[in-house]
């Protein structure tokens, strides 16, 4: 009798069983895990826009606070390592990616980013603004939405179940504690 070589069909069907039960409990946790990573982006990405936003300010104060991310961002293709490129209009303050047109919504890491105030002054110069962060697919891409004011506070949606907005967050309803409570 001859001695067989290889594996049996019964011993491969019992290698990829075991392969496909090792995957079915590793990728929801991996989903989880980047939902997750995607969700702390999101806050942060808010976080250095507040930052931005106050830069602006500062920088620019006849103009007030930006009410477009393009403005906070490198604009039309300026080269921001040469002083006379950076202006009101293209500040330099955040990267292109967050900062990538005018109207948004800007997309990076699962979300969508939002920018847009309602004051303006006697004098012409915004005097307020709202940040927003869209999850781009609730459940898939991120687990919450975010936004902020000219305070600086970060909230994140406390509305149960988290709804799916898709536009852009007003002052008001970003204000209203029962529809987007501070962060901790």
């Amino acid at each position: 009798m001859r001695k067989q070589k290889g594996f049996s069909l019964i011993e491969l069907l019992i290698v990829v069983a075991i392969i496909l039960i090792i995957a079915a409990i590793a990728i929801p946790s991996l989903i989880r895990s980047r939902m997750s990573a995607n969700d702390s982006s999101a806050a942060s990405t808010i976080r250095t826009l507040n930052t931005a936003e106050v830069a602006y300010s500062t920088s620019y104060p006849n103009a007030g606070f930006s009410q477009n991310l393009q403005w906070l961002g490198p604009g039309a293709a300026v080269d921001c390592t040469i002083p006379a490129n950076v202006t009101s209009t293209s500040a330099c303050l955040i990267d292109a990616v967050v900062g990538c047109n005018a109207a948004g919504p800007c997309f990076k890491n699962g979300y969508d980013y939002y920018i847009g105030g309602s004051a303006v002054s006697a004098a012409g110069t915004f005097v307020d603004y709202v940040v927003s962060a869209e999850s781009d697919k609730l459940g898939s891409s991120g687990m919450a939405n975010w936004c902020s004011l000219d305070d600086g506070v970060i909230r994140k949606d406390a509305e149960v179940p988290v709804p799916q907005r898709n536009a852009f967050v007003d002052i008001p309803t970003c204000s209203t504690a029962a529809t987007f409570a501070p962060t901790k």
